[in-house]
């Protein structure tokens, strides 16, 4: 289905109406911020926004006093079906009937905002060609950090440049587990529990403690940063339950931090430049802008050729903050609408080839309980060698039982760093492998 004629005439000179699809946390605040600061929002777009409606699951939920009861429906696939709407607001997230949603929406010759980051990063192909057929905008500031301005700048801001390497804090609940193990001592589940207690995370924090959530946003950050199709399943993932009180003091003793990263970086390769995107525990240096990053906040580092390095922080998630980002979106695609243009669509043309997590270059910390007597630091490194991965700093802790090597390698294949673990686990000498982190951000 094609746009109606009058969905096709710009913008200017009547009201551009909008739809809102979810009206949580952050719906409500979009509609309430929609309704009162209507008058400064016209004067940014060129035309009053009207809201058209809210599609909500239950009719019967009390709503904020300040949105009319009559914008209300349960039938969210007749509002995106009018015809007469402009803009369109999805904040329901999931798959379905989110995608089915946008999809009518944009055949019906709206234009799309969405904060929906795991059906971005599941099928954001299908998405782009439909605002493409159809000629509307798709945005999506508020799928990726919250308020934090990051798509844009990526999409629009260092289009001339080349993004060589994304490292990103980007799950709220994880950077403050993480922090309060670093600043209290405490355990997994004791920061954890905290964390809950204070609302950073969910009753089920599933989606964000094993990396989920950072990964979907990884995918997206990543097709952004190197004009190539990148989805969830290219994501190499892995969450933090595993990092343990003994891996931050480690961490802390050789000047570093543990954070959960989403990584997007350019590799060179015999066949040329390639991607690769991974989400996962990481040591990084205390001097590194990222590891200031504290509590709940968000913040992306991006290094490109020109422009060099560049920080973006703020808060990362909540109904103001995601607010914000969805209204500086509305405001975008509105004033396109007005003025009968739309803004930057997919740019895949790259299509780079997305590498697996073995061909990526990082470093590992490995935290190796060994038997305390002659030879074993000479086999021990034996095994790094035959790998072909460099040792660059080796230290020993305790004696007899309690004997520990505690090991920081060169820059090598993940691949390789990872079969040197496996393999150190085999040894007669090794009681165990206790802790096998990656170092990032190390020169």
């Amino acid at each position: 289905m094609s746009a109606s004629p009058s969905s096709d005439a710009s913008g200017a000179g009547r009201p551009l109406k909008v739809a809102l699809l979810g009206c949580g946390v952050v719906g409500t605040e979009v509609a309430r911020l929609l309704v009162r600061d209507a008058a400064e929002l016209a004067h940014r777009v060129g035309a009053p926004l009207e809201l058209a409606g809210i599609a909500v699951r239950r009719i019967d939920r009390e709503r904020d006093a300040e949105l009319p009861a009559d914008l209300f429906t349960t039938d969210a696939k007749g509002l995106v079906s009018r015809g007469d709407i402009d803009v369109v607001i999805e904040v329901i997230g999931g798959i379905e009937p989110a995608r089915e949603l946008i999809l009518t929406a944009l055949e019906n010759g709206a234009s799309v905002v969405t904060a929906n980051k795991a059906l971005l990063a599941e099928d954001a192909a299908t998405l782009y060609e439909a605002a493409e057929k159809v000629d509307r905008d798709l945005a999506f500031e508020a799928a990726v950090a919250g308020a934090i301005p990051i798509v844009r700048p990526l999409r629009e801001s260092l289009a001339g440049d080349a993004v060589e390497r994304v490292l990103g804090i980007v799950n709220g609940t994880t950077n403050f587990v993480l922090d309060a193990m670093t600043t209290t001592g405490s355990g997994f589940t004791e920061a954890l529990d905290e964390a809950q207690r204070l609302g950073y995370a969910e009753a089920d924090p599933t989606a964000d403690i094993e990396g989920f959530d950072a990964a979907s946003k990884a995918a997206i950050i990543a097709g952004l940063a190197f004009h190539t199709r990148v989805s969830i399943g290219d994501v190499h993932r892995e969450g933090i339950t595993e990092v343990s009180a003994a891996d931050v003091r480690s961490a802390s003793e050789m000047g570093c931090v543990v954070k959960l990263l989403a990584i997007c970086e350019r590799i060179d390769t015999p066949d040329g430049p390639a991607v690769s995107a991974r989400v996962h525990p990481a040591m990084i240096p205390d001097t590194h802008p990222l590891a200031s990053v504290r509590e709940a906040y968000n913040a992306v580092f991006v290094e490109s050729e020109s422009a060099g390095q560049l920080m973006f922080y703020g808060p990362g998630a909540g109904g103001a903050p995601t607010a914000s980002a969805v209204l500086g979106d509305v405001v975008s695609v509105a004033r396109n609408r007005v003025r009968g243009v739309v803004g930057p669509g997919e740019s895949t043309h790259a299509q780079l080839e997305v590498l697996d997590i073995g061909r990526a270059r990082t470093r590992y910390h490995v935290a190796i309980d060994v038997d305390d007597r002659a030879g074993v630091l000479a086999t021990v490194a034996q095994a790094f060698a035959e790998f072909g991965v460099s040792i660059k700093t080796v230290r020993q802790e305790g004696h007899g039982d309690d004997a520990q090597l505690v090991i920081v390698t060169h820059e090598a294949e993940d691949a390789a760093l990872s079969a040197t673990v496996a393999a150190l686990r085999e040894l007669d000498m090794v009681r165990d492998v206790s802790s096998a982190m990656r170092v990032e951000g190390m020169s």
